[in-house]
């Protein structure tokens, strides 16, 4: 099975599962792939495309690379690093270690949502420290995270800004 196949703890279902023609917990209620918040331990390393609008804050496109560590019970860090963020902000290592906190949830069918508190210091009084809201898809077993960015309120900002933003999450390592 290639990477970017769906995999609901072994039931090969492909692309299919994101358009609904199959089914795949799209209106059946009943769907139990037995996932959980167990299913996310351990480190994924991740990447992220983010297309948000010119003149928006962290507009037009860009990437990162970072490293989530989740705890198997709804909490995890990250630790990230945006491209051309030597050049831009001066920035030459990812985010601190620990300074990126969050919390997810993971439903039986294999989908979720997690929230991640960015923690950006030095922000305008009143205004956020970096919040996105994410909605995913587990899939390989728990091997592989399919994410979309459902709301981003960026540092040093009071509400959500348009973002059309997606990342991938792999497993770091075996799972012995």
């Amino acid at each position: 099975m290639a990477d970017d196949d769906v995999d609901f703890q072994g039931d090969a279902r492909g692309s299919d599962c994101f358009t609904g023609t199959h089914g795949c917990g799209m209106g059946r209620g009943g769907d139990d792939f037995g996932c959980s918040n167990a299913t996310l331990k351990g480190e994924y390393a991740f990447g992220v495309t983010a297309y948000t609008p010119p003149g928006l804050p962290d507009g037009p496109p860009s990437v990162a690379a970072g490293v989530k560590v989740f705890d198997g019970r709804g909490g995890l860090t990250q630790r990230d690093y945006r491209g051309d963020s030597l050049r831009t902000t001066g920035q030459a290592d990812f985010a601190p270690k620990g300074q990126e906190t969050g919390t997810y949830t993971v439903n039986p069918d294999c989908t979720g949502s997690m929230v991640i508190d960015l923690n950006v210091p030095n922000v305008p009084a009143g205004t956020s420290g970096g919040v996105l809201e994410i909605r995913f898809v587990i899939s390989n077993g728990g091997r592989h995270i399919h994410e979309v960015v459902a709301e981003f309120t960026p540092p040093g900002f009071t509400a959500p800004q348009p973002t059309q933003t997606s990342a991938d999450d792999w497993k770091v390592g075996s799972d012995e």
